[in-house]
C-alpha cells in the first residue's frame, strides 16, 4: 500500500501531457523551431514526409487525424503549401493556426528582390488581417488564401519565360525570421497552455541565442564568397541571399513546377557567363542530369546539391540550424574552389 500511494504521489506531480497543446507543423523549419519552443514539454507533429514536395503533398490518413486534432498548427502560409489551406477548411476549420509568412514582424520578399543589407525593412508592411493572423489564427488565412489567389498560381505553377510573381515565401531562409517566429510560437503556445508561459518563452530565448551565434557562424563562412555570383536550380534562395549579401544570378527553373524552355536555358547560360558565375547548385528532390547540362554550356562547376526545404534531414530542434548550415556549408565549397 505504501508503494501505491507513492507512486500516485509522484504521478500528480507531473503535469498531465494532455494540457500541453498539440501542434502540427508543416514543413521541417517550422517543425523544428515548434520543437525547441516546446521542449520537453511535447512534441510538434510533422506533417511533410521526408523527400516529399512540399507544394503538392497528399496528407495520410494518419496525417489528416493529427490535423484535425490539433490544437495549433504551424505553416508558412498558403503561397508555400496550398493543399495544406484546403485541408484545414476541410479537416480542422476551427483550429488556431498562424501563418507565419504573413505574421507580425516577418520579413517578406518579392520573388527576384535583394537588398544590400540582406534586410528589407520596408516589404513587410502589416495590414489588419496580418497581425490577425500573429495573434488570432483562423480566420485570417481564408481571407489570406483568397487574397493572394494569383500568387499562389503563380509559385506553384509558374509558366516557362515568366518569373515568380508576388510574395516569395521561402522566408525560413532569413534567420531573423526564425528569430521572430520562435516568439510568435512561444506567444501563442503560452496562451493556450499559461501553466507552462515561462517554460516556452524560456526555451524560445535560449533557442533565439542559439540562432544568433548560428547567424554569426555563417555570415563568416559566407564573407570570402559574397562577390561570387552562383546560379541555382529554382528561385528559393533570396531570402538567404540577401541576408547574407550573396549574389545569385539566375535560375534553371523560373516556378516550383515549371519546366525551362532551351530559350531560357540559352539566356541562363549567357548569363552566367556574363556575370562570371563560376558554380551552380542542384536541388534535393531534382534530377541534377539538367543542372550538369547548364553548367557545362557555360563552364561553371556544379556544386553539392542545396535542400532549401530540408526535405533530406531528420526532423527535429535541430533541424533549422542544420539546414542552414548546410547551405552555407555546400556553397561555400564550391564558391571557394580555385578555377578548373
Amino acid at each position: 500500500m505504501r508503494y501505491i500511494i507513492s507512486f500516485l504521489l509522484a504521478s500528480t506531480a507531473v503535469p498531465a501531457l494532455a494540457d500541453v497543446p498539440r501542434v502540427v507543423a508543416d514543413i521541417p523549419a517550422v517543425h523544428a523551431l515548434a520543437a525547441q519552443v516546446m521542449g520537453d514539454l511535447g512534441t510538434p507533429d510533422l506533417l511533410l514526409d521526408a523527400g516529399a514536395n512540399a507544394h503538392s503533398f497528399q496528407l495520410r490518413p494518419s496525417q489528416a487525424g493529427n490535423l484535425a486534432d490539433a490544437n495549433l498548427i504551424l505553416w508558412i502560409g498558403p503561397e508555400m503549401t496550398p493543399w495544406l489551406d484546403r485541408a484545414m477548411a476541410g479537416l480542422a476549420p476551427d483550429v488556431v493556426r498562424l501563418g507565419l509568412l504573413d505574421a507580425e514582424g516577418t520579413t517578406r520578399l518579392a520573388f527576384g528582390e535583394t537588398h544590400e543589407d540582406g534586410h528589407d525593412h520596408g516589404a513587410h508592411e502589416e495590414d489588419a488581417h496580418a497581425e490577425e493572423a500573429a495573434h488570432d489564427g483562423h480566420d485570417h488565412d481564408a481571407h489570406a488564401a483568397e487574397e493572394k489567389e494569383h500568387a499562389h498560381d503563380a509559385h506553384a505553377d509558374g509558366e516557362e519565360g515568366h518569373a515568380h510573381d508576388g510574395t516569395d515565401p521561402h522566408a525560413w531562409l532569413d534567420p531573423a525570421n526564425g528569430k521572430v517566429w520562435l516568439g510568435l510560437i512561444a506567444a501563442e503556445l503560452s496562451r493556450q497552455d499559461p501553466e507552462n508561459a515561462a517554460t516556452y518563452a524560456a526555451n524560445a530565448a535560449q533557442a533565439a541565442q542559439g540562432l544568433d551565434a548560428l547567424d554569426a557562424e555563417l555570415a563568416a563562412t559566407l564573407a570570402p564568397v559574397k562577390d561570387r555570383p552562383f546560379v541555382v536550380f529554382h528561385d528559393a534562395y533570396g531570402y538567404f541571399a540577401a541576408h547574407y549579401g550573396l549574389k545569385v544570378a539566375g535560375s534553371i527553373a523560373l516556378g516550383d513546377a515549371s519546366a525551362p524552355g532551351a530559350a531560357h536555358l540559352a539566356e541562363l547560360a549567357e548569363t552566367a557567363k556574363t556575370s562570371g558565375a563560376t558554380c551552380l547548385f542542384p536541388e534535393a528532390q531534382h534530377d541534377p542530369a539538367l543542372a550538369q547540362q547548364v553548367a557545362d554550356a557555360a563552364g561553371m562547376r556544379l556544386g553539392g546539391a542545396l535542400d532549401p526545404e530540408g526535405s533530406t534531414l531528420p526532423p527535429g530542434p535541430d533541424a533549422y540550424a542544420t539546414l542552414l548550415r548546410n547551405m552555407a556549408v555546400t556553397l561555400t565549397a564550391c564558391l571557394r574552389a580555385d578555377p578548373a
